[in-house]
């Protein structure tokens, strides 16, 4: 990890909500919580990577967050975080998420620095 892997990094990413991001159980597309999640874990992983060492990588290990209103197929919405604290190897971001209509997710996501060369593989 870099020395410039510290508290207060940011990034932000917009996305326009397709029908593959929608849940298919319901009415009408609208951006689904799995999907949602996915976005923050991108937006996290982004703002760390440029601060990781080449033989570096971060993993997801813990979310915590709300899903609060919808956002149609078509709406654009908008994915923040920054970075909280660094405790060793683990990244504590806060993330929120805002749509056309306002608050869509608030809350944290865990990442941990890993070195994927030691993850193991098949036997």
């Amino acid at each position: 990890m870099k020395a410039t892997l510290a508290p207060g990094i940011t990034y932000e990413a917009r996305h326009l909500v397709t029908k593959a991001m929608s849940p298919g159980h319901l009415p009408v597309d609208v951006l689904s919580t799995p999907s949602m999640i996915s976005y923050i874990e991108a937006a996290c992983s982004n703002a760390a990577e440029q601060h990781l060492d080449g033989d570096e990588a971060t993993v997801g290990t813990h979310v915590c967050v709300s899903h609060d209103d919808a956002v149609l197929e078509g709406r654009e919405f908008i994915v923040r975080c920054r970075l909280a604290s660094v405790v060793k190897r683990r990244l504590n971001f806060e993330v929120e998420v805002d749509g056309p209509d306002g608050q869509v997710s608030r809350g944290t996501h865990q990442r941990a620095v890993v070195d994927p060369s030691r993850m193991g593989g098949a036997p």
